[in-house]
């Protein structure tokens, strides 16, 4: 069989090729998915700064939520206690426990900062690089530092210098004792006398444990763990170095999650549409083959055959440039933030076989339907069915439309009913799928029903073409439903996604504009002290102004339903709260946010059975809990919910420790006044800029969905274009008989216009039903409206570009189909 199937794969090269092209770029897409879902699993970064240590011993990250199951990834760095150090260094086969702490610093050049980036350490952890002195002494008083000779030479000073440094948001006075060096660290150091970082630090970020000969690393590994903290060996060492990773790596294995499936499902529908459009175009072939004795099971198998041969041809060669655009994605998302660019990208042998096991199970799964059929025809029947195809409707096809279909309004009626928020995507991304599968599967239907509603009107409207395109369409209506599907599909992954993801960003947008009010906000490189807070305080037409910082937690008691993802958390000064913030308050006051307090939305105070003067635990970022007095209820948009906590609380849980930003109320002369030219690294930036960067977050999230929305897109218009020009060129025989028969070609080509046109507006008229279905309840869940927020250009340059590529997808390969001589196409085919 495999013998017959590649002499047939032989003669027809249009149909291999397009099934080739469909198989090659759905198994890349699928494997380069993989490829980011094994990096996000892995999280692996190389060690820098810890390299020497074989065991780095750090706060364990990933916490597990009260409330149920789930689990999530603590955001802030957590600390290890100072006693684990001395526990650990007991431990047989130490031969050192290294606490390194880690805070930041960098070096000012005039009132510029070199390295915003750079990170201030004790000269007792540079050992686990390993540093040595290129020159110089180790620095023994508070005021000497040794810089890494990169950081050296950019800041211009050398031993023996003077040097600014912005450390926890002061400017100092240091003198450079020594110059360091350490191959293959990246990251700016600067190292201090060990009294004056501990100062300096706020905990211990990790232990290196430095190992004495023949020790066995597992042994050792294991006789260290403890609850709360883990023991990292090999490449997961510089998780330590940069704690989000974890979190990252999670979002990453989410996104690759959902759109490698996404992509699956795609990719199995195109295939099997191209190879059910390759078999359709054969019957004539398959019922000649039925005629001379071939059995109902060798043609099964011949066609299996073929398409298991053409799919694992495209999937193995599929797997040269997998690796390569999945490698560009992963590059594309560090460079946008999801992850850290440090992290090592893999791409195994799981994703390569994932790609290959879904081009062969789509390839083979199309075979078995298509073969099936044609060997169940009669070859009378089949030739007679060949050429003009009316047989569409199969119980299979009908209960897996209603089911797909019915899964879109069980979707519909979660999203509407159940979700709130940006969490109404994760129903609202499978619900287009859902649609637009179930309307596929009635595709040739829907087709017939459109098409003979809209050719009254072109015949009325077009003349001699109009009647031509019309009979064409009439007779070959389930044919053209297979150009109509995939152009379905494009038109409203593409559109509904967009939408999605404009009408979240500008809800997010107003949700965070309705609860800030501050007319400037004040921001700095290694953060801001109390002193410049106080200063502005006092500058004159200043009425209010309170620092400010952001993490995320979790609530441990009450136990209640919650987010894997925790809370968003704001830090707040209560004095200045309910001037720089805009929440509608409901009982009590942010004013009285001090100490160990909270104010909770009134919403999630209900499900805490919980009012004002009651006590709730939080676990806060960096996995410490928290007993809290609820002092203030107020009242916030469904799904965009925060939890207020005071600033000197939530800036301690923290990986920096320090508060990021001060809001502030201020008339325009007083903002141009603010005192922070004596602060370096502090940047004034009024309401419009503060919003603006805002903005510029949700944007950074949309543009990730963008990118792998659009490469779904993308594969989906390779199968648009695909399919018509398979349709097109398998035509030659019947433009050659219609220009025999006194058609001129420019007649012909009008009329392959306006079939396109058809083909044009039923595609496009179905994508849109898809996308409203979708986008419906997905806009009503988050704004009350089921229209969505985003230009309607967006719309027309989709529709726009699905009609471009239809009509040239069509009329290019008719024209060069039209170039042959009647006679001479007549007789090839």
């Amino acid at each position: 069989m495999f013998r017959l199937a590649f002499r047939s794969l032989r003669r027809r090269t249009g149909s291999f090729v397009a099934t080739f092209i469909a198989v090659f770029v759905g198994a890349m897409i699928v494997m380069a998915c993989g490829g980011l879902m094994e990096t996000a699993i892995r999280a692996n970064v190389p060690a820098q700064r810890l390299a020497a240590a074989p065991i780095v011993v750090a706060g364990d990250q990933s916490y597990k939520l009260t409330s149920g199951e789930d689990s999530t990834t603590l955001v802030e760095r957590v600390p290890v206690s100072s006693d684990l150090v001395r526990t650990i260094a007991a431990v047989p086969g130490v031969a050192r426990a290294v606490p390194e702490v880690s805070f930041p610093a960098t070096t000012l050049r005039g009132d510029q900062p070199v390295a915003p980036d750079a990170q201030g350490h004790s000269w007792t952890s540079a050992v686990l690089a390993p540093y040595h002195l290129a020159a110089g002494t180790a620095p023994t008083r508070s005021d000497q530092v040794v810089l890494d000779s990169g950081l050296a030479a950019r800041t211009g000073v050398s031993i023996g210098q003077h040097v600014r440094i912005l450390v926890r948001g002061e400017p100092r006075q240091f003198t450079v004792s020594g110059i360091g060096a350490a191959p293959g660290v990246k990251q700016s150091a600067i190292f201090f006398a060990p009294a004056e970082a501990t100062t300096l630090a706020k905990s211990i970020d990790a232990i290196g444990v430095l190992l004495r000969p023949h020790a066995d690393i597992a042994a050792v590994k294991k006789a260290i763990a403890r609850p709360g903290v883990v023991a990292l060996t090999g490449p997961d060492r510089g998780v330590a170095e940069y704690p989000d990773v974890r979190r990252g790596a999670s979002d990453l294995i989410v996104l690759a999650a959902v759109f490698g499936g996404m992509a699956a499902a795609v990719t199995l529908f195109v295939i099997v549409s191209t190879l059910s459009l390759a078999a359709r175009h054969r019957q004539r072939e398959l019922a000649l083959l039925r005629t001379i004795g071939m059995t109902p099971r060798q043609l099964r198998w011949m066609v299996r055959c073929e398409a298991l041969v053409v799919a694992i041809l495209a999937a193995a060669l599929a797997i040269v440039p997998a690796g390569a655009f999945g490698h560009w994605l992963f590059d594309q998302l560090a460079n946008h933030g999801v992850l850290p660019t440090v992290v090592t990208y893999y791409h195994g042998w799981i994703p390569l076989l994932t790609g290959l096991g879904v081009a062969l199970l789509a390839s083979f799964g199309a075979a078995v339907v298509a073969g099936h059929r044609a060997a169940k025809t009669r070859p009378v029947e089949a030739l007679v069915e060949a050429g003009v195809q009316r047989h569409w409707v199969s119980p299979l096809r009908v209960l897996l439309a209603i089911a797909f279909i019915g899964g879109g309004f069980a979707l519909a009626i979660v999203t509407m009913t159940v979700l709130s928020g940006p969490i109404a995507a994760s129903t609202a991304g499978p619900a287009v799928l859902c649609w637009a599968i179930g309307l596929a599967l009635l595709g040739p239907g829907l087709t017939k029903v459109a098409t003979a509603v809209l050719q009254w009107p072109l015949r009325f409207l077009t003349g001699q073409g109009g009647r031509l395109a019309a009979l064409n369409v009439r007779a070959r209506a389930i044919p053209m439903a297979a150009a109509v599907m995939p152009l379905m599909l494009a038109s409203s992954i593409a559109t509904a996604n967009i939408y999605m993801q404009t009408t979240t960003v500008h809800e997010m947008d107003r949700a965070y504009t309705h609860s800030v009010r501050a007319d400037a906000v004040l921001t700095g490189a290694t953060g801001l002290s109390d002193q410049l807070l106080a200063q502005v305080r006092r500058t004159p037409g200043v009425s209010a102004a309170g620092a400010y910082v952001a993490s995320t937690g979790v609530i441990d008691y009450p136990h209640a339903s919650q987010d894997s993802d925790g809370w968003h958390l704001q830090g707040v000064s209560g004095s200045a709260a309910e001037a720089t913030m805009s929440l509608p308050v409901t009982a009590g006051r942010l004013a009285n946010l001090t100490g160990n307090t909270v104010a909770l939305p009134v919403s999630e105070a209900h499900k805490l059975h919980r009012g004002i003067g009651d006590q709730i635990t939080m676990r806060l970022g960096d996995r410490v809990a928290v007993n809290l007095r609820i002092v203030a209820l107020f009242t916030a948009k469904s799904g965009y919910e925060t939890i207020l906590l005071p600033v000197d609380l939530l800036a301690a849980h923290t990986t920096d420790g320090m508060p990021t930003q001060i809001l502030l109320r201020a008339s325009p002369q007083a903002i141009s006044a603010l005192p922070v030219s004596q602060w370096p690294g502090v940047r004034v930036a009024d309401r419009a800029a503060l919003l603006a960067d805002y903005d510029t977050g949700q944007q950074t999230g949309a543009w990730v969905n963008y990118l792998l929305v659009g490469m779904i897109v993308a594969y989906t218009v390779i199968a648009v274009a695909n399919t018509l020009i398979a349709a097109t060129t398998r035509r030659r025989r019947e433009f050659a008989l219609q220009r025999l028969t006194g058609a001129t070609r420019a007649l012909v080509l009008r009329m392959m216009g306006l079939e396109s046109l058809l083909v044009t507006i039923v595609g496009l008229a179905l994508g849109t039903v898809v996308t409203m279905a979708t986008l419906g309840p997905f806009c009503w869940s988050l704004r009350g409206s089921l229209l969505p927020s985003g230009p309607l250009w967006i719309y027309l340059v989709v529709i726009g570009s699905a009609a471009l590529l239809t009509f040239a997808a069509t009329l290019v390969p008719g024209w060069v189909a039209l170039r042959t001589r009647p006679v001479e196409a007549a007789a090839a085919d």
